[in-house]
């Protein structure tokens, strides 16, 4: 059986695992560690804004949803790479999108990386919209968004 659920403190090291394991491979495109790499998983815990996607009773997927004022910002979405291609990425992003209209968002937001055109091509097939481009922390992120209904 698979389901989102709050993250626990035991879960930890599990995120940490999947979220080095998801992002390496961006950093010789990048030149440097990607974001959620260097994230505070203890803190995003305890604010309550962190999610594992379990799947018979493992963890194989971290999201990361933070409440903004005019939308709810997904964070960080991660796959277990040896999992990839079996749907968890898309049944998190779903959850994310019904957490969205469960807090009375109208609107999501979320950002990646410029050299990660792959996810870019991934939320434009998911029905997002590229909004804007900016240099922020020292990253090149490409914000996007998608209207709920």
């Amino acid at each position: 059986m698979s389901g989102l659920r709050p993250a626990v403190s035991e879960d930890l090291p599990r995120v940490r695992e999947i979220v080095h394991a998801a992002y390496d491979p961006y950093i010789a495109r990048m030149g440097r560690p990607p974001q959620p790499m260097l994230d505070d998983y203890a803190a995003q815990l305890a604010a309550g804004q962190l999610q594992v996607l379990e799947e018979a009773g493992r963890v194989v997927g971290v999201l990361v949803l933070i409440d903004k004022p005019d939308s709810l910002l997904l964070y960080n979405i991660a796959v277990d790479p040896a999992l990839k291609g079996r749907g968890f990425g898309r049944q998190m992003l779903i959850a994310a999108e019904a957490a969205a209209c469960a807090r009375g968002y109208a609107r999501m937001t979320l950002f990646t990386h410029a050299t990660m055109t792959e996810n870019q091509a991934l939320y434009r097939r998911a029905g997002w919209r590229e909004v804007e481009r900016v240099n922020e922390a020292g990253f090149e992120r490409v914000y996007f968004a998608k209207d709920l209904e």
